[in-house]
């Protein structure tokens, strides 16, 4: 894989996940006030950070707007662990390939984040991954309707975090926020992106 020198963003990226700790999680997600254990499955996303000479940026998506599930919802390419057994890195890389055709070989694996349980009940493991382009993206035109990056700085600035609070089926639930543009990013993706902070300024 050719890559570009490396900046400084990416040095300190890596220094951080070479670092042996742990880290709380800022967002654990609640998706188990709504199910049983036996119905949260395992699944994992691909938190693809891709080197840009400008700086490094996250790849999100756009879901389409008929999905069963998080319709038109901004989120991180991957999917439910199948077969049984299988890691949660080979997971996101072979999910992430089927939704928006990018390939494992463009894909440098760094590390897990906390697992965040959703309310549509998956326990997901968020696999960040430092991507070098070309991507040469194909997405899923069923499952995608749009594929963008942010700048991780922006993502990275308190300035841009909000903490709101919602009702849904009698219950209070407080949930992250991080609008972009004409993106409006929320609920596990933010959620994962939290963690993703915490984890990287802690």
């Amino acid at each position: 894989m050719n890559s570009p020198v490396a900046l400084p963003q990416e040095v300190w990226l890596r220094s951080r996940f070479a670092e042996p700790r742990t880290v709380e999680p800022l967002a654990t997600g609640d998706g188990h006030l709504w199910r049983s254990a036996a119905e949260i499955r395992p699944a994992a996303v691909l938190v693809p950070i891709v080197r840009r000479e400008s700086g490094l940026t996250v790849l999100l998506t756009r879901r389409t707007a008929h999905l069963n599930d998080h319709a038109g919802q901004i989120s991180f390419p991957g999917g439910r662990s199948e077969p049984a057994g299988t890691g949660s890195a080979e997971t996101a890389l072979r999910e992430t390939a089927e939704e928006i055709g990018l390939a494992a070989a463009r894909v440098e694996v760094l590390g897990e984040l906390p697992q965040y349980v959703t309310v549509t009940g998956y326990r997901v493991t968020p696999v960040v991954g430092l991507v070098t382009p070309p991507l040469d993206l194909r997405p899923d035109d069923f499952e995608v309707a749009e594929v963008f990056e942010v700048p991780l700085t922006f993502l990275l600035d308190p300035a841009n975090h909000q903490s709101n609070c919602v009702r849904y089926e009698g219950r209070e639930r407080r949930y992250y926020a991080m609008p972009y543009r004409q993106y409006y990013i929320w609920g596990a993706t933010a959620g994962m992106l939290m963690n993703f902070y915490g984890f990287l300024t802690t």
